[in-house]
């Protein structure tokens, strides 16, 4: 018998997340082998009158693919996979697998090729602009190692956070985006962290579970040589395999000028992937109210009641700040008390304070009131 939270789940992901129509194609790609979900997704599109496309994968694979790619080969493979991405209308990428380091020995610059000549090809010029898409992780036991919980624990955090009412977020998050529309200066104050820029004319976007499950985030850029200042990340970054912490970065004029980390210069090695890696795409607030610590997962972690992330890298098309970059790295500041507390300031007035907001427009974002 399915797990009637996984039913919901999937009802969540093709009629609210894609908007699934009849005659529209969806491709649902599995990496891990998710059978349970990926059967009630093409159970759901069928429903709607949608043509689902399926593809899993397995991180075990990619990396004996991964260990002796070139880039001929990589192209020769994006060719392919671009080719069938231009044809659907929606992508439900389902992000699995029993060992979150499974690419953790792949050489540094067999990733530079796959994320260059692969991923930047097919998702982010094809799918990222073009297909109504959905990213999700699913529960494993991997997972439940990371967030220090059991199983069964973490499967019931996972369906509250995923099967979160999503509709009523966005409403709430109305009033937090009409703000940051009208703000020139932010100011993000902490431990070992004081950083101002400007977000000056760029649009605020609402994450609202439309584009990532779990979601819980409204984000926007700063003007790309605002930034000034310095900022030291209290989250454990995973990125190619290898987890990275106590990462400090300090700006000046918009450029990374320097970054320190458990380990200096492979970190260092990332940001002069191009020049873009040095400025950053993205600065968002995290608010969901079922996560508030943690697991090393980007996608959990990046919506954090209480946190922002500040993003080295590309900016998204519909949040252009002229930074384009191979990568696009989220980076996550927890300021709830437990992680040291810290401050947002709009045009020098306090907004939230130690991850709670402070003033009466925004307060419907806390979490209480959004459970």
């Amino acid at each position: 018998m399915v797990d009637p939270r996984i039913k919901v789940l999937a009802k969540n992901l093709i009629n609210y997340s894609c908007e699934l129509k009849k005659g529209e194609k969806v491709l649902i790609e599995s990496i891990g082998l998710e059978t349970p979900l990926v059967n009630e997704l093409i159970k759901e599109a069928y429903n709607v009158g949608a043509l689902p496309f399926v593809t899993i994968k397995d991180k075990s694979v990619d990396r004996a693919l991964l260990m002796n790619i070139t880039e001929d080969h990589a192209k020769q493979i994006a060719k392919y996979e671009a080719l069938r991405m231009n044809e659907m209308d929606a992508y439900i990428g389902i992000r699995s697998g029993s060992n979150t380091s499974e690419l953790s020995d792949v050489p540094g610059d067999k990733m530079e090729i796959y994320f260059k000549y692969i991923w930047n090809e097919v998702h982010s010029k094809i799918r990222v602009p073009k297909t109504k898409w959905v990213v999700l992780r699913y529960p494993s036991p991997s997972m439940a190692q990371m967030a220090n919980l059991s199983t069964e624990a973490f499967e019931d955090f996972y369906f509250n956070v995923c099967n979160l009412d999503y509709s009523k977020m966005s409403k709430a998050m109305d009033s937090l985006v009409n703000l940051m529309e009208k703000t020139d200066k932010v100011r993000i104050t902490g431990p070992n962290t004081d950083l101002t820029f400007s977000i000056k004319g760029l649009p605020a976007i609402k994450c609202d579970g439309k584009l990532n499950i779990p979601d819980g985030e409204v984000y926007s850029a700063p003007v790309k040589n605002s930034v000034n200042g310095y900022i030291t990340y209290n989250t454990p970054a995973e990125y190619q395999g290898f987890t990275f912490e106590n990462i400090r970065l300090e700006f000046k004029d918009g450029k990374i000028i320097k970054a320190t980390a458990n380990d200096t210069e492979r970190i260092n090695k990332i940001f002069d992937t191009d020049e873009g890696a040095r400025y950053v795409g993205e600065f968002a607030i995290g608010v969901n109210p079922y996560i508030l610590k943690p697991m090393k997962d980007t996608l959990f972690d990046e919506k954090i009641s209480g946190s922002i992330h500040f993003t080295p890298g590309s900016s998204y098309d519909d949040c252009f700040n002229g930074n384009k970059s191979a990568i696009h790295w989220d980076l996550v500041y927890i300021q709830t008390p437990e992680y040291g507390g810290g401050e947002i300031y709009f045009d020098d007035v306090l907004i939230r304070k130690d991850g709670r907001f402070v003033i009466p427009e925004l307060e419907c974002l806390n979490p209480e009131n959004l459970k």
